[in-house]
């Protein structure tokens, strides 16, 4: 069982109530927790060495003032340099300590929302907007190292040098300890529980109004044209201008929270003083204190301080935590819509056909889209299914990959699709979209996704098999030339080309195009449908289109009307 897998909520009746958000990242720290340790102790030893150094230095300045002999001196000396070194070396090192681990599981963390997002796409994705999916995966990811590094560790540093303080107070007088306990415990309980009471709502909404308003940016960006042309854009503008107004509100409640925390943590800091002399001089005249251990109790609580200082800034650092958290889970949480076998089967070896029976397959939350289909498609045979939009086309491809759960049956070389699993599905099927995704890079490594270990001249090979050497050689760069972002130095045909490049390099025997030749005109659609099937002879092909247009080729053809085959 996977650490992701193992902090699944339990959903049944009668089972105890899933963790919280914040609780849930906890596995993730706990892979770093000897790196976190050690960063709790450095943290402990800068502090520390913060405290000791006032403390001593109150000590020797009190005893200089005396003129003892220089050598009763010495060690005091030696001390204050010590502890002076060691403040900026321990800080230094706990910030290099925590910040790497805070990293390894920003990482870990990251790479299981990208593996939960690759198993229930595409049928779960879009539950998403494009922009506050993006949020989620960026800033929401990013947010949760405040875990570690802004709540965690200054609670437990902390925590370690406000006992040894108290203790040492305790140790010189013990009125005086009780004093700095107090002081303490309320500079580290409630004036963040204050605080965090005064932003807890911004907190929590910051996190979801920012993937709103990127989700909003993104649309704006992608319609621009069409909301130009319709005079809609000045309406989504200001939409924007409200999402940043909302923003601008949260974050002025934030400011103000954190006006309040250090306002209330300098007043309890004044406050231990205060009360601290008011113990401490009585205890001096009445001889039970030491003269010169009166500077050191005063400043004591000032250098204390500095441990539960970051204590209200935790608080409202956790409530970022707990918005950006709720968020990440909810993608971790995500349902599979085609999880896989308990005891999966191995895929078929050799030439493949595909045989449907009954099928009947709908996406997350919606009606059937394909009721009772019934084809076969023997191996290495092309076939066509044409069909108007909405008539179950994509569906059918989508279903045939592994990527919907259907009822009837559905043979893939003779073994029933759902007894493998998605990634064994997709070595034998692949899925060729109607516009193939190209990423801003060179076409080499656009193909190469499809085999990561591919050399050039494998690369080269399938490219030129579907028509694009000739391009490729009148360009200076030839397999290396950029593609632009989302592929605008290339053509409709060259994209389609490349999409078609990925699925013969990676080897799959059965191939699903999906309305290839949209766009074209008879005659060049007849060309590539031809120059297509050229390249993936010996495959078993399932080409769906909104025309027969270019299907000429094929070895048979049959229509998609709502869900039906007729």
């Amino acid at each position: 069982m996977t650490m992701m897998e193992s902090q699944r909520p339990q959903t049944k009746s009668g089972d105890v109530p899933p963790p919280s958000p914040v609780r849930r990242l906890l596995p993730w720290l706990a892979t770093e927790r000897h790196r976190l340790a050690l960063a709790v102790l450095l943290g402990a030893l800068a502090i520390g060495s913060g405290v000791g150094l006032l403390a001593t230095s109150a000590w020797l300045i009190s005893s200089a003032a005396l003129r003892p002999q220089i050598l009763e001196l010495e060690v005091a000396i030696v001390a204050v340099r010590a502890f002076g070194i060691g403040r900026g070396v321990f800080r230094y090192a706990e910030r290099l300590v925590s910040h790497d681990a805070a990293f390894r599981v920003l990482s870990s963390l990251r790479l299981a929302v990208y593996s939960r997002l690759a198993v229930v796409a595409p049928a779960g994705v879009p539950a998403y907007r494009r922009g506050d999916l993006l949020e989620r995966l960026v800033r929401d990811v990013d947010a949760t190292q405040d875990l570690p590094l802004r709540v965690l560790l200054p609670y437990a540093s902390g925590a370690v040098v406000s006992l040894a303080s108290v203790a040492l107070a305790w140790f010189i007088l013990p009125a005086a300890g009780v004093v700095l306990m107090v002081s303490l415990a309320l500079a580290a309980t409630l004036v963040p529980w204050i605080t965090a009471r005064s932003a807890a709502e911004a907190e929590r909404a910051t996190a979801p109004a920012r993937g709103e308003i990127s989700a909003d940016v993104l649309t704006l960006l992608d319609g621009v044209n069409d909301l130009g042309m319709s005079g809609a854009a000045p309406r989504w503008l200001e939409r924007l201008a409200e999402d940043d107004r909302r923003i601008g509100a949260l974050a002025r409640s934030r400011a103000r929270a954190a006006g309040l925390s250090a306002g209330l943590g300098a007043a309890v800091s004044g406050g231990s003083v205060v009360a601290m002399l008011a113990v401490a001089i009585p205890a001096v005249r009445s001889g039970e204190l030491i003269g010169v251990n009166l500077a050191v109790l005063a400043l004591l609580p000032l250098a204390t301080f500095e441990a539960v200082a970051a204590m209200p800034g935790a608080a409202l650092a956790l409530g970022r935590v707990r918005g950006a958290a709720q968020r990440v889970v909810e993608i971790l949480d995500a349902m599979d819509p085609v999880p896989d076998p308990v005891s999966p089967l191995d895929p078929p070896a050799g030439d493949v056909g595909v045989t449907l029976r009954g099928v009947s397959a709908r996406w997350p939350g919606g009606v059937d889209i394909l009721t009772g289909v019934d084809l076969v498609v023997p191996s290495r045979r092309s076939i066509g299914v044409v069909g108007p939009s909405g008539s179950g086309k994509s569906t059918l491809l989508a279903v045939l990959s592994g990527f919907l759960p259907y009822s009837g049956s559905i043979l893939l070389g003779g073994v029933e699709l759902r007894e493998m699993t998605g990634a064994a599905i997709r070595t034998v099927i692949g899925w060729c979209p109607q516009v193939p995704h190209i990423f801003d890079t060179s076409v080499v490594e656009n193909v190469r996704l499809a085999k990561p270990g591919a050399s050039d001249d494998e690369v080269r090979g399938v490219l030129d098999a579907v028509g694009l050497g000739p391009w490729l050689d009148s360009t200076n760069r030839g397999i290396h030339t950029p593609v632009g972002d989302h592929g605008a130095l290339v053509s409709a045909g060259q994209r389609q080309r490349i999409g078609v490049a990925r699925v013969l390099l990676a080897g799959h025997r059965v191939v699903l195009l999906d309305e290839p030749t949209e766009h074209l005109d008879e005659g060049t659609a007849e060309a590539v449908a031809a120059e297509l099937l050229r390249v993936l002879a010996g495959r078993t092909v399932i080409w769906v289109a909104h025309r027969d247009h270019g299907l000429a080729e094929l070895d048979e053809v049959v229509s998609l009307d709502r869900g039906v085959l007729r």
